[in-house]
């Protein structure tokens, strides 16, 4: 049996946005979202478009059950609207490592103080609550967007791992690694409040 103790359904509520569990009732809300911008057609990347998005609501849910994911959706607090999603994945138990990824937001979203705000509530809960020794981040080699994101964090290059995975266009992923370790979190964390100091 897995060990599904370590990761347990939360609720992160910040001062803009809240991470709520992601719930097989979001997928329209989750469409809508994706809309804006028709994030589907990024072909670096796998965000849902209607006929795919109860797939990819099923193996969030599944990989959750395992205890290997926890999944949300983002939800904006002045308007109560679904505006993306994140979730932490790859989960290793035993050793307290984990990944956040499947990150995405409404294109108005983007290039915001929501992924700073969304990062700052998922790795305080990952270092403080979850006693995590490393949080990693990956990432298409050719979303840029998405490595300067992960960078502008604190997050450190680890490395990249060249044919990662084969991709639906037949393409092979490059994923570039990120993390950021326990002893650097204090550091990070500062460098985060200030960011959302200066935007809010």
């Amino acid at each position: 049996m897995p060990n599904t103790t370590w990761l347990s359904d939360i609720r992160l509520q910040g001062n803009n946005i809240t991470l709520v569990p992601l719930k097989k009732e979001h997928a329209k809300a989750l469409v809508q979202a994706a809309s804006d911008g028709e994030l589907w057609n990024l072909w670096y990347t796998s965000i849902p478009n209607e006929e795919k998005v109860d797939a990819y609501i099923e193996t969030a849910l599944s990989e959750k059950k395992q205890g290997r994911s926890l999944p949300f959706v983002v939800i904006n607090n002045q308007t109560q609207e679904v505006i993306g999603t994140t979730r932490y994945c790859n989960a290793d138990c035993t050793n307290h490592r984990v990944e956040i990824g499947y990150t995405w937001y409404a294109k108005r979203y983007q290039r915001t103080a929501v992924n700073t705000e969304c990062k700052y509530l998922l790795l305080t809960y990952a270092f403080e609550n979850l006693s995590a020794i490393a949080v990693q981040f990956c990432t298409h080699w050719h979303n840029q967007a998405s490595r300067n994101a992960i960078a502008r964090l604190g997050a450190k290059q680890d490395g990249v791992i060249r044919n990662h995975q084969k991709m639906p266009n037949g393409s092979y992923r490059d994923t570039v690694v990120f993390s950021i370790i326990e002893s650097e979190w204090l550091a990070v964390k500062a460098n985060l409040t200030f960011k959302l100091q200066l935007s809010s």
